[in-house]
């Protein structure tokens, strides 16, 4: 029996490496991967090795015939995939061998008596450790690795949802470089209060950036800044146990919650304050944040969309992971004719098909839900958040007043300057030349602040290869800067070992 990926899929394509016969698509080479929600094994041709379920970084691939209840559909999901699609390389009959392989390529190619190198990331989430594993394992550079935080992972240690385990588990791939004998850790160093950047470049040869995108964006509404109205970082950093974020932050009292956007973290804050207290028991939940919602009165949550239902913005896998609960209702609220016709209509992708499985009803917003659901309120842009000094709801450009006790803006992020470097604040990243920070050499970009905040853990696997890939071929060139004399770095040594 073939084998099948499935919903925790991280798209970064260690397991397309580890396939023998490259039946595992779309590949890092084909157009599909850079939009693709996850990765597909081709049932046709899959031999049944094994070898993709080894690989996998966060536990999504199993034999079709081990498939749990819930996760059943993705035998037809990876399958449906290759309809219509030719299979290359056949034995006698028409029974399928292989895909045809694409002709190899050396990206690089470095002298053997290249120097090590000495090189700083700054950030420990997957982008950074993308980028160090890739020194770790293919040069004999040494890799310093920096944190403003006491404790290394980043978003995949606080930024995945708590019932996503295995989403989690690829942070254990990662942690076991913490160790590795040629890398430093220095947790709970801060640039610009406890090092500066030209401090960094003083000591190593190269700086590597992976600082993300930390800072929310704003809706820009009235009413947006009274309490009870909230980024939905705060919510994750909230069930998530971040040191930054107090333990109160969310207030579980609410029994309607509205989130303003519906992509995948809007999902994961609907689905995780919907949960079942017993769900989320054993999972890597903050244990305040779990008392919260055992005690709690949340028994609705409405995602608002400023368009239609073709416009989702939450992946397929995220999308069919929630319609598959059978503890909470999913409900599309027909209050204009516009979403029966998109939703009966073409499909525009996955996520839009799936929608179509959700019961769907007019809601009558005066009347408290009778059990959990989630609802998807379409062409409802926000106009303003209403209450006097705390938020009591959202008023809608269509003239609709939804009562609710607690405001939640899922409308992404954006980078933040980081002192020393350049910044494109339209953009909110900062410019670069495949990973080269424009106009400071030996300074690299890799992740959310490079690209913007898009794509999920498995696409900075291929952001990190490119970023490594220019600094390599700088040291090769004799492009890096020169470091300052080692006797003249213990005044910033000294102040690291305090930090």
């Amino acid at each position: 029996m073939p084998f099948a990926i499935t919903q925790t899929c991280c798209t970064d394509a260690s397991c397309v490496a580890a396939c023998p016969v490259n039946c595992i698509h779309p590949t890092p080479d084909e157009a599909d991967f850079a939009t693709t929600d996850m990765l597909y094994i081709d049932p046709r041709s899959c031999i049944d090795c094994g070898a993709c379920a080894d690989a996998c970084p966060v536990d999504a691939i199993f034999p079709v015939e081990r498939l749990s209840a819930s996760l059943a559909g993705y035998a037809e999901v990876n399958a449906d995939y290759y309809e219509g699609k030719p299979v290359a390389g056949k034995l006698e009959g028409d029974s399928p061998l292989f895909h045809e392989w694409y002709p190899l390529k050396f990206t690089r190619s470095l002298p053997a008596d290249m120097a090590p190198l000495d090189v700083a990331v700054v950030g420990t989430g997957p982008a950074g450790m993308y980028a160090a594993q890739d020194l770790l394992l293919h040069t004999s550079s040494t890799v310093t690795l920096y944190d403003r935080l006491d404790v290394a992972g980043g978003l995949v240690r606080f930024g995945v949802a708590p019932d996503h385990p295995s989403t989690k588990g690829i942070g254990e791939s990662f942690a076991r470089f913490h160790t590795h004998p040629r890398v430093r850790m220095r947790l709970g160093t801060e640039v610009g209060r406890d090092v500066t950047a030209d401090e960094l470049a003083q000591r190593h040869d190269a700086v590597i950036w992976a600082v993300g995108a930390p800072v929310p964006r704003d809706l820009g509404l009235p009413g947006e800044g009274r309490v009870g109205s909230i980024a939905a970082d705060t919510v994750v950093g909230w069930y998530n146990g971040h040191p930054d974020v107090p333990r109160d932050a969310v207030d579980t009292a609410a029994g309607r919650v509205v989130v303003v956007g519906t992509g995948n973290v809007a999902i994961d804050v609907a689905r995780v304050l919907t949960a079942p207290a017993a769900d989320l028991e054993g999972t890597p939940i903050d244990p305040a944040a779990l008392a919260a919602l055992r005690t709690g009165a949340i028994t609705e949550v409405v995602l608002l969309a400023r368009r239609g239902p073709e416009a989702v913005a939450a992946t397929a896998p995220e999308l069919r992971e929630l319609l598959g609960r059978s503890t909470v209702e999913v409900v599309v609220d027909e209050h204009d004719p516009r979403i029966a016709e998109s939703l009966d209509g073409p499909a525009a992708s996955p996520s839009h098909a799936l929608l179509r499985g959700a019961r769907r009803e007019k809601i009558d917003w005066s009347v408290p839900a009778e059990r959990p659901r989630v609802v998807f309120r379409f062409h409802s842009a926000p106009e303003r958040v209403d209450g006097t000094t705390r938020a009591r709801g959202v008023h809608t450009a269509d003239g609709t007043d939804i009562p609710a006790d607690l405001v939640v803006r899922a409308v992404g992020h954006r980078g933040r300057p980081v002192a020393g470097l350049p910044f494109d604040d339209d953009r909110g990243v900062v410019p670069h030349d495949a990973g080269r920070v424009e106009g400071r050499p030996g300074h690299y970009v890799v992740g959310w602040i490079k690209r913007g905040p898009s794509g999920g853990i498995g696409t900075n696997r291929t952001c990190a290869a490119e970023t490594v890939g220019s600094l390599l071929d700088d040291a090769v060139a004799g492009r890096l800067p020169s470091r300052r004399p080692a006797s003249r770095l213990g005044a910033i040594t000294r102040r690291l070992r305090r930090s």
